[in-house]
């Protein structure tokens, strides 16, 4: 067997900057984090101004109703406060309602110790304030109403307070109103960014699968349809390929023409070296045109795999597939191979159980049963038998050769002489150039089957099976 090759130098890591939907996910859920603040705090502010706007509206309209009973009579003011001005204020909230009616700063009604407002009304403007007024916290308001008494103008100022317990409840109650807002719009929002995220990336994926899916010689363009954006992606993918497809097409065919420009002058060397071996004598010269013969076979052998090769990397990119009745096929191969066979006394048997017909290319399924053939008569001793066998198993028809030729040792690696020009470690002395087994395995690997190289049934020798599934 050729020496195992040193491992390939493995490519440096692929740098990534992080996740494509990880980032759009942590984006949107950061901005909808801020939106949801945003409208809390929104919500917030303007239900406190709302709340404490119509609070007010109450506390001026009980301080309005209580001076519009304020009257002048015989020289004295006088008041009656209307139930409805304080009843108002009771019926909104459970709060304590306190108030007091001043003339030129004497109390004439309500209680003394009812602290003012920092700012003194003026007329027909009121004036609110907050103030701690027994333990509670107040809201009130002030309003004055200048009268004409007998000895000139007085002010009557009228202040009327209630204590926020009541507010500060319906606040809270806003509040937490405000935050189940802020949350659910935050988990909306964070859910459909989820999903907005993943259907952005889902084109990428998609394109993604349908490039992974490919064979490693497949390299036709890509014709997904995807968004606009990720066009001159698939684009510069697109060029990439042709120019591979370009570069691998020139080596196939460079690689043909070498084997067929080599094999022709080959041919003509070998048989001016036969005619010179007829015509020496002396055993040294023989035995020097002998190994000449030999190298050029080798050679011509080397050639011809070489353009068998490049030939099935070429039409395995497009197979032309038809109906191929492989047990036909095989015995045409047998019968074909039988001559050569008979110059080592081999005796070639062939054995159908009756299978269905594949779908495939015949000319490819044709090369590689035919190196399979090939490489058992090769490798046989003289005197001895080569089985081939075509069965149907449950999915696919299989194609089997076992021959005598001692089989491998039991640590050879088997997978491994289906690789480019490795060679068992019988092959010594034999014209080979390690190809055979490579152009089966990528045949059938085409093909959708597989090789399997097991020893044979005896123990004698070896036995190689290629499988293909069915249509």
């Amino acid at each position: 067997m050729t020496p195992p090759q040193p491992p390939a130098p493995q490519p440096p890591p692929l740098r990534t900057s992080g996740s494509l939907r990880r980032r759009l996910i942590l984006q949107v859920v950061m901005s909808a984090a801020c939106l949801a603040t945003i409208l809390f705090f929104t919500v917030l502010v303007f239900t406190r101004d709302v709340s404490q706007r119509t609070h007010d509206s109450i506390l001026l309209a009980s301080a309005t109703s209580i001076m519009d009973s304020v009257r002048v009579q015989s020289g004295a003011v006088t008041l009656d406060i209307p139930y409805a001005a304080l009843s108002m204020l009771g019926n909104v909230s459970d709060d304590r309602v306190f108030y007091s009616v001043r003339q030129d700063g004497q109390l004439l009604t309500g209680y003394e110790d009812l602290p003012q407002t920092a700012q003194r009304p003026a007329p027909g403007d009121p004036a609110f304030d907050t103030e701690s007024y027994r333990g509670s916290s107040l809201r009130m308001v002030a309003l004055v109403r200048r009268l004409s008494l007998n000895n000139g103008p007085v002010d009557v100022v009228i202040t009327v307070a209630q204590t926020r317990e009541g507010q500060a409840a319906e606040l809270g109650r806003l509040t937490r109103w405000a935050m189940l807002m802020g949350g659910g719009f935050f988990l909306i929002s964070a859910l459909l960014g989820v999903w907005a995220a993943q259907s952005s990336i889902q084109p990428l994926h998609a394109l993604s699968a349908v490039v992974s899916r490919r064979g490693p010689k497949d390299l036709r363009p890509v014709r997904h349809a995807v968004p606009s954006e990720m066009l001159p992606l698939v684009q510069s993918l697109n060029r990439f390929i042709e120019r591979l497809r370009v570069s691998l097409a020139r080596s196939e065919d460079f690689i043909a023409e070498a084997a067929h420009r080599v094999r022709t002058p080959l041919a003509t060397v070998r048989a001016q070296a036969e005619i010179t071996l007829r015509r020496v004598d002396k055993a040294e010269n023989r035995a020097s045109l002998r190994e000449m013969i030999r190298a050029i076979d080798e050679s011509s052998r080397a050639a011809g795999q070489l353009l068998d090769h490049a030939m099935v990397t070429f039409r395995t990119d497009s197979l032309e597939r038809k109906e191929v009745a492989l047990d036909t096929l095989t015995h045409d191969l047998v019968d074909r191979l039988r001559p050569v066979a008979d110059l080592k006394d081999i005796d070639l048997q062939f054995a159908c159980d009756g299978v269905a017909p594949l779908w495939g290319d015949a000319i490819l399924i044709q090369n590689a049963v035919r190196n399979i053939l090939d490489n058992a008569i090769k490798y046989a001793p003289s005197e001895t038998n080569v089985e081939v066998t075509v069965r149907q198993g449950p999915l696919d028809a299989i194609v089997s050769v076992q021959d005598q030729a001692g089989g491998f040792p039991e640590d050879t690696d088997t997978a491994a002489l289906t690789e480019r020009f490795v060679r068992g470690s019988n092959a010594a002395g034999t014209i080979g150039s390690g190809l055979g087994l490579t152009i089966a395995r990528e045949v059938a690997e085409a093909h959708g089957g597989k090789l399997v190289i097991a020893p044979s049934d005896t123990g004698a020798g070896a036995c190689v099976s290629l499988s293909f599934p069915l249509r």
